[in-house]
């Protein structure tokens, strides 16, 4: 079941976010929750790609993917979903869908999908699947796409510095470490470009 959220609301801290995904600082981003007041400054993407997704989520209302969830029964998760997708930051710009089995929706994997416009031009794809019914509640991870227009060498490089090269999946992807739960994937992408994809395990 496909639940397509629109979101109209902006939460300056999702920028820390941004940052941590070595996107440029000024991109714009998916989700929201409460009243921040102001941008917090963002440290250089080298200083942050360890920074997990999943901080203590800001006061407030909950944000327009957890209401859409609980709309549709999602309700164990809730206070996970408002977690991540408000770390996440939002644009006014930004849409998402819920992937929502038909039923028994609460005991069952929560997969969620946003697009978010980002200033290098075009979107990023974010992937966020919330697991009920876990040892700590609910488990969740994350994946963000995004497409850079230089070569995987210059992004690790120029956008990941000091992050430590593990090795090779097999041929292409390299990866680097970025903390226990989080790493960082590099595939060439046509002649000269690079897909990086962030992947964190919050458990």
């Amino acid at each position: 079941m496909g639940i397509l959220v629109k979101t109209s609301h902006f939460w300056a801290g999702g920028l820390v976010w941004l940052a941590a995904l070595a996107m440029p600082v000024g991109a714009q981003t998916p989700s929201r929750v409460g009243a921040a007041s102001t941008a917090p400054t963002p440290a250089p993407a080298a200083q942050t790609a360890q920074q997990p997704v999943a901080q203590p989520a800001a006061p407030g209302r909950p944000n327009p993917f957890t209401l859409a969830a609980a709309q549709q029964g999602v309700l164990s998760c809730s206070s996970r979903i408002n977690q991540v997708v408000s770390a996440l930051g939002v644009s006014d710009n930004s849409g998402g869908s819920w992937l929502l089995p038909p039923e028994q929706q609460d005991q069952r994997l929560a997969p969620l999908v946003v697009e978010m416009p980002i200033s290098l031009g075009g979107s990023a794809y974010i992937s966020a699947t919330f697991a009920p019914n876990q040892a700590n509640g609910c488990g969740a991870s994350v994946d963000a796409v995004v497409y850079w227009p230089q070569s995987c060498e210059d992004v690790a490089k120029k956008a990941y510095v000091g992050l430590k090269l593990l090795g090779r999946l097999k041929k292409d992807i390299a990866v680097l470490d970025g903390g226990a739960n989080i790493k960082i994937f590099l595939m060439p992408a046509g002649a000269a470009g690079c897909v990086s994809i962030r992947r964190e395990v919050i458990s």
